[in-house]
């Protein structure tokens, strides 16, 4: 379903395109970008639209609403959402106008991205100055009708840019309002190192910190990138890739001491994670030491 009042200024621009094979094999490819002078009565209501969606108010401001989320984007700010669930947006009431750029794009790098910029679900408006943004959106729109690879290409590194731009910006945010709670991060991925090899759970885990579990999940995943499982498990790889490589340890050995309880859940994990098995590996690394030497 989509509902839509187009109260546009005629300056207005939007520009779709259909991506190609070369546009859907990059990590970002868009298919709507537009720059809206959105008059009072600017509104827009859908059900679902398979992209995510990308603001950023120029003056006036937008209201965004999605779930329980609801968000006034005034001059400077950015917004990420998702539009494969309900959302409605328009010129908020008491600005009258909302002069925005907007980006309609996929790929697999937003959706590695969307846990970090829209958390739980919930939108959040990140303070982005004018030269972190225009630039990267002025090429959007300037390459969007080429339809060229070169084109594409370029597209998909404005899009990350944009992105990056507000990760960095969201970061920067947070590391001014919440240092202690980056401390509480930091001080697991230490124990989490220093206790790899060991039967660790989540709940012992929280046990330890003064915050609820779904909270730290939560920052875990906003400081570190992922979750505390991940993490976890990436260390006891790479600490199981120096045993393989500097041991001749067997494998259910070094399974054991990298803090797995089955060989073949480690080799089934190793091989997951490096594309080889963990004697593939080992001979792999050796036949390069040899090369080498």
């Amino acid at each position: 379903m989509l509902t839509y009042n187009l109260d546009i200024e005629e300056r207005s621009v939007w520009l779709r395109t259909t991506p190609n094979t070369v546009a859907l094999a990059q990590p970002y490819y868009c298919t709507e970008a537009g720059l809206f002078y959105g008059r009072q009565r600017f509104a827009t209501a859908r059900s679902n639209k398979d992209s995510y969606l990308f603001f950023y108010t120029l003056s006036g401001a937008g209201l965004i609403e999605q779930g329980q989320s609801r968000i006034e984007l005034g001059p400077r700010q950015a917004l990420l959402l998702n539009c494969r669930t309900p959302q409605s947006y328009c010129t908020a009431p008491r600005a009258g106008q909302w002069h925005h750029y907007w980006v309609h794009f996929d790929g697999p790098g937003v959706q590695a991205m969307e846990p970090l910029l829209i958390p739980a679900g919930r939108l959040q408006p990140v303070e982005l100055p004018p030269e972190k943004a225009l630039d990267a959106l002025r090429g959007i729109l300037a390459q969007l009708p080429q339809e060229t690879t070169g084109s594409v290409v370029e597209t998909g590194l404005q899009i990350h840019q944009l992105l990056a731009g507000m990760l960095t910006a969201q970061c920067a945010g947070r590391q001014l309002t919440a240092s202690s709670n980056q401390m509480l991060v930091q001080r697991m991925v230490e124990y989490l190192r220093e206790h790899y090899s060991e039967d660790l759970s989540l709940d012992e885990l929280v046990a330890m910190l003064p915050i609820s579990k779904t909270y730290f999940l939560r920052l875990f995943q906003r400081v570190m990138g992922t979750t505390p499982y991940n993490f976890l498990l990436c260390h006891r790889i790479t600490q199981a890739k120096e045993l393989l490589v500097l041991t001749d340890l067997p494998v259910g050995e070094v399974s054991r001491r990298v803090g797995f309880n089955s060989e073949s859940n480690f080799s089934t994990r190793f091989a997951a994670m490096t594309g080889q098995s963990p004697s593939q590996y080992r001979k792999s690394a050796l036949k390069q030491t040899t090369a080498e030497l």
